[in-house]
């Protein structure tokens, strides 16, 4: 039977290794002390295979890979370091086990076949989430083998329970397995950090923290979403991930070390699992949560966005446009607007279409036509299905009559949306994007999106949004 040895978050910026940092790297040394702690740790542990979640691998929004190549290898030559390269033999039994105890659990996991990375447009190289924190146990001996997984783009409740059919597979395993989330926090701490600067950035950073060095698991799984966003991490989610392969044991846990001196949170900790806890097994408990929060988002929605929702519902139901309803709107609002309807779905957008002007005879009307746009015809995703409506968080955006506008200096990234046109070429965004922090970025979009060129001479028009949640 195998065995869970030790679970681990580390951070994966290349400038902690000695060959990209030339120096640099000496700006983050209590990273780098905490790594060589972490591979004595590994060192004495002999893991077989070193399971690794990175977060910059394939991603995909309805699906967890799993590189199939039998050789996994890679360098940081994107990094002016090729001499830092790694290879392993791939573990196909333990990713076989993961695949098989995954899908019993109704969680969608693939074998990403090079054919496949190809058809996509993946590298097969592994990625320097995993290279640069694993170049600091590249001296492990016996080698350990590798299993790279992908991160999904799944809610908290199923990324939870992947690593508890992670935990099952080791298991049944013939392997002693170190379970490693590559993560950095916050790319927002400070005000040069290279996403910008927010806040929320430290306070996401400190809060988790925390609650790692307390173990406190339920509270890393209620970190609201819109403080994760607004933080820009990019590894929550392996964490949850790695957290439910230690679910139902105490855990000797400790923090290591945190840093942030290029405005980038960089936290290492491990995890060794030690008796079975019933007290610790917290699946049923975040389904419970799960309920909860559909509830009472469904309670606070606003009569706009009950609208929206129960356009979706009539018609996933009854396959017609919703004509009669009880819903009454806002009197305060205009009785000709452009709307815009957006649908997130675990925090990721999961269909957006509007309108800059009503095209139906009543603002009640655009609402619901919108609404079903988003769902059915928004070409960057699939359409929604019926089992996804109340996992869908739904805002609306009511926008106000445009107004041109001299130039860059009347616009306002978080106030004003912005029209962008050239002849019969037309763009739009709307106000308060999350990356969108200038105005320049905003014609920018703008302009890609309706195919102008850099140079056209353009007009330009702002505009008010009032969204409803």
């Amino acid at each position: 039977m195998g065995e869970l040895v030790m679970a681990a978050i580390v951070p994966h910026p290349p400038v902690m290794v000695e060959e990209v940092g030339r120096g640099e790297e000496l700006r983050v040394q209590a990273t780098r002390d905490s790594m060589k702690t972490l591979a004595g740790n590994l060192a004495q542990l002999q893991p077989d295979t070193l399971v690794v979640i990175t977060p910059h691998g394939a991603l995909f929004s309805d699906a967890i890979t799993m590189p199939a190549q039998d050789t996994l290898a890679g360098d940081l030559g994107r990094f002016r370091a090729p001499q830092v390269r790694l290879e392993y033999e791939r573990d196909r039994e333990l990713a076989e086990l993961l695949y098989r105890c995954a899908w019993e659990r109704n969680i969608p996991t693939h074998h990403l076949e090079p054919d496949l990375a190809r058809r996509y447009g993946i590298s097969p190289q592994l990625d320097h989430g995993i290279v640069a924190p694993l170049s600091f146990f590249r001296h492990l001996e016996p080698k350990p083998r590798l299993l790279q997984v992908n991160m999904g783009l799944f809610g908290r409740e199923r990324l939870y329970e992947f690593g508890i059919a992670m935990q099952e597979a080791i298991k049944q395993s013939s392997r002693r397995v170190a379970v490693i989330a590559s993560s950095d926090l916050s790319h927002r701490v400070t005000p040069d950090a290279p996403a910008g600067y927010d806040p929320r950035g430290q306070e996401f950073d400190l809060a988790l923290k925390g609650l790692l060095e307390a173990f406190d698991v339920p509270g890393i799984l209620a970190i609201p979403e819109e403080l994760r966003e607004a933080a820009g991490e990019c590894g929550y989610r392996a964490i949850v991930m790695a957290l439910g392969a230690l679910d139902g044991y105490e855990v000797d846990h400790r923090v290591l070390s945190y840093e942030a001196p290029f405005g980038v949170g960089y936290l290492v900790a491990r995890f060794i699992p030690g008796s079975p806890a019933e007290k610790r097994k917290l699946l049923d408990w975040l389904l419970q949560e799960r309920q909860a929060r559909r509830a009472a988002r469904k309670q606070a929605e606003s009569p706009v966005v009950q609208l929206a929702r129960q356009s979706l519902e009539h018609y996933y139901d009854t396959g017609k446009m919703l004509r009669d309803t009880e819903i009454k709107l806002p009197p305060d609002l205009p009785p000709r607007a452009g709307v815009f309807v957006s649908l997130k779905k675990d925090g990721q957008l999961r269909g957006c279409i509007g309108t800059t002007a009503l095209t139906t005879p009543s603002l009640r009307d655009e609402i619901i036509a919108n609404a079903l746009k988003a769902a059915l015809e928004d070409p960057r995703f699939e359409p929604v299905e019926r089992d996804e409506l109340d996992e869908l968080t739904i805002s609306v955006d009511v926008l106000g009559q445009p107004e041109p506008v001299a130039g860059l200096a009347d616009l306002d990234p978080q106030q004003y949306g912005v029209i962008v046109s050239s002849g019969g070429k037309r763009g739009l965004l709307l106000p308060a994007l999350e990356g969108v922090n200038t105005a320049e970025q905003q014609v920018e979009i703008c302009r890609r999106k309706a195919g102008i060129g850099p140079r056209e001479p353009v007009k330009l028009e702002r505009f008010t949004v009032t969204r409803f949640t």
